[in-house]
């Protein structure tokens, strides 16, 4: 059952903005709150008493379970109602070993096709990044690393494949959010994001495999440590 303090996170997670519609932003907090552990596997929503406890109309509550239940996030079961079935320490390991085999590939087929400018904004991205965590701006950190893969993928012209990257990296995205906080968590991606791109500048694809291999390793590591500490399972 929703409890008082579940209502409280849902409602600190959603946006208030003119910008986003309201059933996108409860979407969004529902997603959040259920990927991170705030509500736990298991627990009943109830569609009428949500919207009621969050002083919203249903419309906007019933647009959001059906988008989790579409995500597997949520499940209907019949004379039940919804259950969350959030995401488990299992789902971590898969998506990890996917993004390893197309992390590498995107990466490939991005040094094939970079010029000397790009390599050098590139350069100046990981500078920047360096400034912005020297300067313990974490949240410029966290933009800053969205940044360093996204430019990698728009290099390797690949959108089908980035596509399917993207998704799989939402589910995972909010625990990177809370390990990079960790300032130890930075500085080692940092160095990593380094070394990706001497290895793109080298191009050698021996390297590049054995370093974003490392990297995602680390990275899942600190995910799941994550994760345990929620108790999720």
């Amino acid at each position: 059952m929703i409890t008082p303090q579940h209502i409280n996170i849902i409602k600190s997670y959603i946006l208030v903005s003119q910008d986003i519609p309201l059933k996108d932003s409860v979407y969004e907090a529902l997603r959040k709150t259920i990927i991170i552990g705030e509500i736990p596997a298991g627990e009943r929503i109830n569609e009428k008493e949500l919207a009621e406890k969050l002083n919203i109309s249903r419309t906007p509550v019933r647009y959001a379970l059906l988008e989790l239940e579409k995500e597997k996030l949520v499940e209907h079961i019949p004379r039940v109602g919804r259950i969350v079935k959030g995401i488990t320490i299992k789902d971590a390991f898969e998506i990890y070993d996917i993004r390893k085999a197309l992390d590498t590939l995107a990466t490939v087929k991005a040094y094939e096709q970079m010029t000397d400018d790009d390599f050098e904004e590139l350069r100046q991205l990981l500078l920047t990044g360096e400034k912005y965590n020297d300067a313990n701006e974490i949240d410029l950190v966290l933009q800053n690393f969205s940044d360093f893969n996204n430019f990698i993928w728009e290099k390797s012209k690949m959108v089908r494949l980035k596509s399917i990257v993207t998704k799989l990296s939402e589910y995972l995205l909010y625990f990177r959010d809370l390990s990079i906080r960790s300032s130890d968590r930075r500085d080692l991606a940092l160095r990593e994001h380094w070394l990706i791109y001497r290895g793109m500048k080298n191009r050698d694809k021996d390297q590049i495999e054995l370093i974003i291999g490392e990297h995602l390793e680390n990275s899942k590591q600190f995910i799941l440590n994550e994760m345990k500490r929620r108790n999720i399972n």
